[in-house]
């Protein structure tokens, strides 16, 4: 066994004593994407009118900036100081941004000064451009699109609610409630009990985080009532790529905030309208929808007459699921009954009830990848349009694994780690059989191996118990 000694640090280190870099497959798929569609070039063209006149404090390139965040998305860092540290302590995601060994990896105070600095509508504009490189690649329709929501925990606390009218906190009113009843000077043990036994309900109409106001009092899907936001999707039901994704108040309803997603999904199917796939695409899909969006596919929360009859005037057949309702009211409402009936009568086919099951898969598929794999379930910002910046490169990250799945067969970083490692076990497997092969001298009955003979020593079964994790 060998000491650890201090070592003293060379002043000058010669670029060939430095120890090769891997570049790591993945992130080099990713920038060959990126590079062959000029990402750089685009991203410094609209973010022009941001560069100063004179020189101030140092910033970092665009294109390094929206890397960083798509990092965030692929690695599953939900902190912008999470970010910042994975990309200081990798060389391979040093070498994606482009940065050299003596340049010094963006700061996460410096991701959050540009992430200020640039607008909600520049981030736009960079989805959008990942959706054409989508149709450049044959992997994007606009044909028929599936909506839904879901929530996302903001960065505030419940306990820090306070009173719209006068700015009382929760506390003092539960003790203004009780000394209007007579109880003074309560403890508050006594102050919990009686909150628990009277009958209470927390409105967005009266109460507000002063930290976060954008914020809502939502229940969330699993029963907790917390502070949220409603992130909603547009998806494209014939590849899976998200054409749309909106960040809105946690209490609004499905059928007012559809209408903000389609139409920003829309535009961006009419902005595409008849592009052809190159000639070299990955995808199936030859052409971009040229008539725009013509179906729209939700659940029963998005079913109302206005919706079907709003969708039904521009040209939009829907498919979404009706919920049990008394038996309606049509008079003066022809076209309403129209729309719904005709709604009805898609669901009970064969076509309708596949675009179902389809959505449900497609959507719940980026909910996952976006939100719990990739860490933004619950935000560490404030603010609608902050929260919006994040969500938007997310969605950019999930529609370029999409390119890279079809590619070289993985999504993510730790796919690809996982597909390597599952080859490497295959390729043994194969050569353990081969060997096996040519040990045996014919056709024979091996004994059922159990687990016990997996260890050498033959060890009891108590022993083996006390060895495992438990995992």
């Amino acid at each position: 066994m060998g000491r650890r000694k201090q070592k003293q640090s060379s002043f000058w280190v010669e670029t060939s004593q430095l120890q090769v870099r891997g570049r790591h497959p993945f992130y080099a798929g990713l920038n060959e994407i990126l590079d062959r569609a000029k990402f750089d070039c685009y991203a410094e063209r609209i973010c022009h009118k941001y560069y100063a006149d004179r020189m101030g404090r140092p910033s970092i390139a665009p294109g390094i900036y929206f890397r960083c965040f798509l990092v965030g998305y692929f690695e599953g860092i939900d902190s912008e100081r999470g970010i910042a540290y994975r990309v200081s302590d990798s060389l391979s995601l040093r070498e994606f941004l482009g940065l050299s060994l003596e340049e010094q990896t963006p700061d996460h105070s410096t991701l959050s000064k540009t992430r200020r600095l640039i607008n909600l509508g520049t981030h736009q504009a960079v989805f959008r451009w990942v959706l054409k490189r989508l149709a450049a690649e044959g992997l994007l329709s606009g044909k028929t699109l599936g909506v839904d929501a879901t929530s996302l925990e903001a960065n505030a606390a419940l306990k820090s609610i306070v009173r719209r009218d006068n700015g009382a906190s929760y506390d003092e009113h539960v003790t203004a409630l009780m000394e209007a009843e007579g109880i003074e000077e309560a403890t508050p043990a006594e102050r919990q009990r009686y909150d628990r036994r009277r009958k209470k309900s927390l409105s967005n109409q009266d109460w507000v985080n002063p930290y976060d106001p954008e914020a809502r009092i939502t229940k969330m899907k699993d029963g907790r009532t917390h502070l949220a936001y409603k992130a909603e999707h547009a998806v494209d039901l014939e590849s899976g790529a998200v054409m749309a994704v909106t960040v809105q108040p946690g209490d609004r309803g499905d059928t007012d905030s559809m209408l903000l997603t389609l139409s920003d999904a829309g535009c961006a199917v009419t902005e595409m309208a008849g592009q052809s796939a190159d000639a070299q695409a990955v995808g199936p899909v030859d052409m971009v929808s040229a008539v725009g969006v013509e179906r729209v596919v939700g659940d029963k929360g998005y079913h109302s007459k206005n919706t079907c009859q709003d969708l039904a005037e521009v040209g939009v057949r829907t498919v979404i699921s009706e919920p049990e309702r008394k038996r309606q009211k049509w008079e003066g409402q022809r076209a309403a009954q129209a729309a719904v009936y005709a709604n009805r009568r898609r669901l009970q086919t064969k076509t309708g009830k596949a675009l179902m099951r389809r959505r449900g898969e497609l959507i719940e598929r980026s909910f996952a990848h976006l939100y719990d794999t990739g860490g933004m379930r619950r935000v560490h910002l404030r603010g609608k349009e902050n929260i919006a910046k994040r969500v938007l490169l997310h969605a950019s990250g999930f529609n370029l694994s999409l390119i890279l799945r079809a590619v070289m067969g993985a999504g993510t970083a730790r796919q690809a780690a996982d597909l390597l490692t599952a080859v490497c076990f295959v390729f043994l497997r194969l050569i353990n059989g081969e060997t096996d092969a040519r040990r045996s001298p014919g056709p024979s009955v091996r004994p059922k191996r159990t687990h016990l003979d997996q260890f050498p020593h033959r060890c009891s079964r108590r022993e083996i118990e006390a060895l495992s994790t438990g995992c």
